[in-house]
C-alpha cells in the first residue's frame, strides 16, 4: 500500500506535538513555541491542501517514522524547542517540498 503526502504530514505532526509537549516546561519560551506551532502547522496544512492525496516519494514514510522516533527520544525541553524548527523542515525535504 502506498503512503500519501497527507498521511506523511499527519505522522510528522505527531512528532511535532511530542516536541511541543516536551518544550512546555520552558515558560520563557512559550510564545516562541506557540508561534512555531502556528507557522509550521500552517505550512504543513498548505502542503496537504495542495498535495495531500498524492503518493509520497519513496522513503518519505520511513523518514516520518524516523522523525517521530527522534522526537520521542528528546527529553531536554531546550533541545525540543530547537527541533520544533528542524522537524518540519526535514519532513518537507523528505516530501520534495521547499521549507
Amino acid at each position: 500500500m502506498s503512503t500519501t503526502v497527507a498521511s506523511c504530514i499527519a505522522r510528522a505532526l505527531e512528532g511535532f506535538e511530542i516536541l511541543a509537549v516536551t518544550a512546555e516546561p520552558i515558560e520563557d519560551e512559550l510564545i516562541y513555541v506557540t508561534d512555531l506551532g502556528t507557522v509550521w502547522k500552517a505550512r504543513l496544512a498548505a502542503v496537504v491542501a495542495a498535495r495531500g492525496p498524492e503518493i509520497a516519494p519513496p522513503g518519505a514514510a520511513e523518514a516520518m517514522d524516523a522523525l517521530v522516533a527522534e522526537a520521542e527520544r528528546i527529553t531536554d525541553p531546550h533541545r525540543a524547542i530547537d527541533w520544533l524548527s528542524t522537524l518540519p523542515q526535514v519532513a518537507l525535504a523528505a516530501l520534495g517540498e521547499a521549507a
